[in-house]
């Protein structure tokens, strides 16, 4: 089992900065990736970014690109996500989840069988 706790979801208004933290705690050797989505009301839940956990390969949204920046601390279990330029329609629940197998779906909700609570973000113009 992994626990996920993400934190740092706030109110900005378009073009500002927030950093989102999930740390990680339980199996963590056995985590293949982290990703972060989003779920807007109405909307199905999203890929936003993910990193693969040992190589560190980066993996975005075609959105977010050039905007937010996916990032890990092996050593504090802690993957971030750095959200740079923000618009109102990055405005959503943002979740922290983890692969915790070999998988090539980097980029799909149903491959991650860990997830945290969840942080708000909210983005006004």
């Amino acid at each position: 089992q992994v626990q996920l706790v993400e934190s740092g979801g706030g109110s900005v208004q378009a073009g500002g900065s927030l950093r989102l933290t999930c740390v990680a705690s339980g199996r963590i050797f056995s985590t293949n990736a982290m990703g972060w989505f989003r779920q807007a009301p109405g909307k199905e839940r999203e890929f936003v970014a993910a990193i693969r956990w040992n190589a560190g390969s980066t993996y975005y949204a075609d959105s977010v690109k050039g905007r937010f920046t996916i990032s890990r601390d092996n050593a504090k279990n802690t993957v971030y996500l750095q959200m740079n330029n923000l618009k109102p329609e990055d405005t959503a629940v943002y979740y922290c989840a983890a692969q915790g197998y070999t998988s090539a779906m980097i980029t799909v909700s149903g491959a991650y069988n860990y997830w945290g609570q969840g942080t708000q973000v909210t983005v006004s113009s």
